[in-house]
This record gives structure tokens, sequence and C-alpha cells, in this order.
């Protein structure tokens, strides 16, 4: 009987080999956990997350993350479902098995070319942009960047000027006149009441310098998470004194979240588009579809043909708000205004 090739071959004669013993196959359907409970990440600290039960400031449970989510992020604001021991108690851990879907992000990176963009906290409504009028001075660049992010990201932002004590906020009000975002001063010999209205009820990031009295203002709202503060140095930089992100209840009857985050000296915005600070401007967005290819909506000279232009002529936007995005444009190609 002569040899047969493969196309002869019927089922009797396919030959499969024996798992190996105890081995299961691999399945890459992942449990569904219907019994995770709804927690929000307030902390993360080498491979634990501190976790608050739906919510509650009350109910703090310690956890790791779950081998199936292999290393997806997770940082402070994320939702997350958790299941094992939830009680709290001490030298107890849960883990953590799904995250949800986040509404918003704030991410940097190091720098303008870095591609690896740090997500900074999720999930947060305002991105509160805590600047000093004086001892350190204001930096447009650092807000205008701090803006970028805010809008890319989904956050509203809210611009904070601290230390009215020592210089007059009305210049920088004015220069900020044109976006769509609240503006307000603090002096430390009164109450910040504007600014804990705007918290309540909220998850809101604080941004800023070293040394421009971010924490300070934590302090002032939650006392109890005895934020370490500082004083500015003589060189006129302040000390990094926050050194990790941490969400922070504020009490009653205020309720809502504070993420105080460490002081940081650059805000890069290499995962930043032109196109999606343009979509922050109301109806700018359709606008530009307008626009010739490559057009990068600084008008003038550089893009004489910009439909924006056109736009804001026919009294479809506001030639205020044209002039901050360009602002905001420059800002983000590391160009002057």
């Amino acid at each position: 009987m002569g040899k047969r090739g493969w196309r002869d071959l019927d089922e009797s004669d396919v030959r499969v080999r024996p798992p190996r013993r105890g081995s299961r196959p691999r399945s890459k359907r992942r449990p569904e956990h219907a019994d995770a409970q709804d927690a929000m990440v307030v902390a993360v600290d080498r491979g634990r997350w501190t976790c608050a039960l739906g919510g509650d400031p009350e109910r703090i449970v310690v956890a790791m993350r779950a081998r199936e989510l292999g290393r997806s992020p997770i940082v402070v604001g994320d939702r997350v479902g958790l299941v094992g021991d939830t009680s709290g108690r001490p030298d107890t851990l849960a883990r953590i098995v799904r995250v949800a879907e986040r509404s918003s992000v704030l991410r940097r990176t190091a720098d303008d070319t870095d591609p690896y963009e740090r997500v900074v906290v999720a999930n947060a409504e305002q991105l509160v942009i805590v600047t000093a009028l004086a001892d350190p001075p204001p930096r447009e660049g650092f807000i205008d960047r701090c803006l970028v992010a805010a809008y890319a990201g989904g956050l509203t932002p809210v611009l904070c000027l601290t230390k009215a004590d020592l210089a007059s906020p009305q210049e920088w009000i004015n220069a900020y006149s044109g976006f769509d975002m609240p503006v307000m001063s603090t002096r430390p010999d009164t109450e910040p009441d504007e600014l804990r209205e705007r918290l309540a009820g909220r998850v809101s990031a604080l941004v800023g310098h070293s040394g421009v009295g971010k924490s300070t203002l934590v302090n002032r709202f939650a006392p109890e998470a005895a934020r370490a503060t500082g004083e500015v140095s003589g060189v006129g930089k302040g000390r990094h004194i926050s050194t990790s992100v941490v969400a922070m209840a504020l009490p009653a009857p205020d309720r809502g979240w504070v993420v105080d985050t460490p002081g940081i000296r650059s805000f890069g915005l290499a995962h930043v588009t032109p196109d999606d600070l343009v979509s922050a401007f109301e109806g700018f967005a359709e606008a530009a579809e307008e626009c010739p290819p490559n057009c990068g909506h600084l008008g003038g000279g550089e893009d004489p043909d910009c439909h924006l232009d056109t736009f804001v002529a026919e009294g479809g936007g506001s030639a205020k708000q044209l002039a901050s995005l360009r602002h905001l444009l420059l800002s983000r190609a590391g160009r002057s205004s």
C-alpha cells in the first residue's frame, strides 16, 4: 500500500497531542465579577491603590490590581470595581478587577518632544490652575499650557490667583477675560469663599508650581488632610512640597473632592493636537472644516486663508475668543504670541 499525501488524510488519521496533566486550555474571557463593589481611587503607592467605597471617604479600602488587568494604568480619580476583602481592616487587601471608562483625563508629558504620556488624574470635572501673583511671580506660559491640557482632556479650567495681598490680580483677570473660564483671587487674610463654592460637590484637580500656595489652600478646605506646606526659597522657586497625587474629601456641607498634585516645573503638551484646541472653542471646530489642508489656524502671514477669520467676521464667533485660541496654539508650539 503506497504512502498517502496530506490531501488524502481523513479525520481518523489526525493525531491530537493530549494536554499536559493538570493543564487547562487558556481562555481570553474574563470573569464578570458581578459582585464587584464600585469605588474611587484616592491614592496610589508602590503597587497599592487606596480606594473609597462608593465614593465615601469613611469607607477606605486598600487594593491590589487583579492579574487579568495586566499593566493597565490605574490613577487617582479612576472609578474601579473591587472584590475580595473590602472590610478595610488593617493588613487586608481587596482586588481591582475592572476600571470604568473615564469621563476626563488630565495628561502631561515631560516636555514637548516626549512621546510618553503621563496620566495625572482621571474623571476630574475641573482643573484649578493655582498661580501666585508674587513670590513666585506668575508665569503666563504655564497657565496657557494648563489651559491647553484642560481643554484637551475634557476638564473645565478655573484660574485661581493667590497672594492677592502682595499684588493686584486685575491685570491677569483682564488678560484671560476672553476665555470661558472663572478667574478668582485669594489672600491669606480672608476666607476663599468663591473658590470653596466652586469646589463644592465636584471633583477638582489642583495644579501649580511649587510655592504658589496650592497645598495651603487644600489645608484650608480639608484641614484633616494635613498636607505639608513650606516657605518659598529665597531664589524665587518654591520647594517641592507635595510628593504624590492624592484625592481628599471636602467636609460637610461642601462635600466633593480636591486632588492635590505635586508642584511641577514643566507641563509638556506632546500629546495635544491643534484640533484638540480648536474643538474646545464652541463653533470653531465646524468652521475649521472649511480651512485649507494643513492650516495651522494662526491667521496673518502664516495662514492667510484660515476660515476662522471669515467665521468671526461674519459674526459666527468672538474675535476675542479667536485671539485666545491663537494664543494657545502659539503656546503649544513653544512660541510666544
